[in-house]
């Protein structure tokens, strides 16, 4: 054979490993087609709420069954001693606020007042006294007194003198006021006193059990009459929200998902009811198959899982409901995820 016919037979066999190559990708695509098809189950995630306080349960406001609200009252404690060191503590409180405020108050007019009349009485007495002792004291002199006058002329002077010194302190005292330091110090006593006051009103509200998100109660594991405490459930309630449909992508399909996708959810119960939502979680990690066995022919057998975030404004989905995801690989690339807006409920 020449070389030029070597050369167109070469050129052919090219031409016919790319028509089989394009054909076979081909054929892969219009496989997998336009929309992906994923099946799965409702996740709910559920919560035991319990007290943050213990005591006995006087009354359940829910039974099974009951749609519940964020911030709704679910169930009570006897909150009679809680109730009280509450009492308590604000009349403490109120009692150091009533010594703070006197002390930043500073010294009536009126008591200053009365330490200055006080000390000018004390005064009067004072010079008097002093007289009275030089007198006797002279006279002491010439014996017309005697040393027993004398001395206590003196004794009286000296008290008196003591007295008025005395008096004279007070009397500054009221004018300067409170000292600094003794008004920090009930300041931080009140202080310390209205968080008393906090922590007992805390513990007080504590007594009330309220549903901690939109949900389902599903089952009263406590009634009336239990004594609760922090690590003992009241209710078993299952969150609606978020609510989303698991479900396993396998690896040949993982390279087309998007986050934010958008995509359309039925049910076996409900088939003609259609839930919209978007793909909110992809797993990083395989499942089922381990790593270490990743030959080439386990690698198209992993999956990985993928969360379907779901709006259902009529609660009609339930945990454990199989699902079946329908994605249209065709859309465009998200922006964002869809969300629950008016248009994203569930439809026929």
């Amino acid at each position: 054979m020449s070389t030029k016919a070597r050369l167109i037979a070469a050129v052919l066999l090219l031409i016919a490993l790319a028509a089989g190559g394009w054909l076979y990708l081909r054929r892969a695509a219009m496989l997998r087609g336009p929309v992906l098809t994923l099946y799965g189950d409702v996740d709910i995630r559920e919560v035991q709420p319990a007290f943050n306080a213990s005591g006995h349960i006087i009354s359940m406001m829910v039974q099974e069954g009951a749609v519940v609200h964020r911030g709704e009252l679910l169930a009570r404690l006897d909150d009679t001693r809680y109730a009280a060191a509450l009492a308590q503590a604000k009349a403490t409180a109120q009692s150091l606020k009533a010594t703070l405020d006197k002390l930043l108050a500073g010294t009536r007019p009126e008591e200053i007042a009365q330490a200055k009349a006080a000390m000018d009485a004390l005064g009067i007495v004072y010079r008097n006294d002093e007289v009275t002792y030089r007198r006797y004291a002279t006279l002491a002199l010439t014996h017309a007194a005697t040393l027993q006058q004398r001395d206590d002329a003196r004794a009286a002077f000296e008290s008196a003198r003591e007295q008025y010194a005395s008096a004279r302190q007070v009397y500054i005292l009221a004018v300067k006021g409170p000292r600094r330091e003794d008004i920090d110090a009930a300041r931080a006593a009140y202080e310390a006193a209205t968080a008393a006051v906090a922590l007992a009103q805390r513990e007080e509200d504590d007594t009330r059990l309220y549903a901690p998100d939109e949900g389902v109660i599903e089952d009263r594991i406590l009634e009336p009459g239990d004594m609760a405490s922090p690590s003992a459930p009241v209710f078993t309630m299952a969150l609606t929200s978020p609510l989303w449909v698991r479900a396993y992508v396998p690896e040949s399909d993982l390279g087309r998902i998007r986050y934010g996708m958008a995509a359309t959810v039925t049910t076996d119960s409900a088939p003609n009811t259609l839930y919209h939502g978007w793909v909110g979680y992809l797993s990083p990690t395989a499942e089922f198959t381990p790593k270490t066995v990743e030959t080439p022919g386990l690698r198209t057998a992993l999956v990985y899982q993928m969360r379907i975030y779901l709006c259902d404004p009529r609660g009609q989905l339930r945990l454990g409901m199989p699902a079946t995801v329908r994605i249209d690989m065709q859309q465009p690339p998200p922006s964002a995820h869809p969300g629950c807006g008016p248009d994203h409920g569930a439809g026929g």
